[in-house]
């Protein structure tokens, strides 16, 4: 039993190494193609750097690919319209569903839940369901081609409202009457009570709705027709060649390397409030 316990932290060690070695094995190879000649790609010489990466990212990000196949606009392009899209979604949806969870829980009015269950009922119509009367509704309106296209239909939230009313409801009835008690109003009681103890949960919500936004696919492809509007997962995939054509793999692999790091960024910078918001019980 000793030499077993001695063994479990160098067993769950191996375990996560080789967890992460299985995660960031694609990264490794994405970057490495990144810096290859096609030439060295085609032969499958992918583990080890070569020496064109900074060539590569300075042609991808500035000057954008200019082959005898495709004209893509340069990447920093796409890059900018993917961060703007991924931060009003998650800004929007947090605020929107903090908002409509305030309302059903701390505030009695008729038909409170049915305005709730109406909200939760959403879940079950996505985006990919209501596609061709939103995007009716969106040219209608002249959209198309605007960051206002690419975001309002997509800043709703049941999930987010729902995740917010169940912490709501555990914010202890005593907080509530010493507000009032103090005489403060519904919105200072929103603003220097509930939104303080929400921040973790705010925290790990836009991480996951950022996350969401940067990953769109199908509403980008639908409501942008111009290059300079394209979201860097659009770009990616159309700097892949189909059939016959030939692909680029450098630069798709330099773009796809890029269009890692904001993601990645934002999940670094707020892990520690990412985790708690997920964990954390004690409110």
């Amino acid at each position: 039993m000793h030499s077993l316990h001695d063994r479990t932290p160098w067993l769950a060690l191996i375990v996560i190494g080789a967890g992460i070695v299985l995660t960031l094995f694609p990264v490794w190879i994405a970057f490495t193609a990144s810096t290859l000649p096609p030439q060295a790609i085609a032969r499958g010489d992918l583990l080890l750097p070569g020496a064109e990466g900074a060539a590569t990212y300075r042609t991808i990000l500035f000057e954008g690919a200019r082959t005898s196949r495709m004209a893509a606009p340069p990447v920093s392009g796409l890059l900018w319209n993917s961060l703007i899209m991924a931060l009003v979604i998650a800004a929007g949806k947090i605020a929107i569903s903090v908002i409509s969870a305030y309302a059903v829980v701390f505030f009695s009015f008729p038909g409170r839940m049915l305005a709730f269950w109406t909200i939760f009922i959403t879940l079950m119509l996505p985006v990919e369901v209501r596609i061709v009367p939103t995007y009716q509704v969106v040219a209608g309106l002249g959209m198309l081609n605007t960051y206002a296209g690419l975001t309002v239909p997509l800043i709703a939230s049941a999930t987010a409202t729902l995740l917010f009313r169940q912490f709501f409801l555990t914010i202890p009835d005593e907080l509530v009457e010493a507000a009032k008690v103090d005489g403060a109003g519904p919105m200072r009681f929103f603003l220097d009570t509930v939104l303080p103890l929400s921040r973790t949960n705010i925290a790990a919500l836009f991480v996951i709705l950022f996350i969401y936004g940067w990953n769109q696919y199908l509403w980008p492809l639908l409501i942008t027709t111009r290059a300079d509007m394209d979201t860097i997962v659009i770009g990616i995939t159309k700097m892949i060649g189909a059939g016959d054509a030939l692909t680029d793999w450098n630069l798709v692999m330099a773009t796809t390397v890029l269009a890692i790091l904001p993601p990645a960024l934002v999940v670094l910078a707020m892990q520690r409030q990412f985790v708690k918001g997920l964990v954390d019980t004690e409110k």
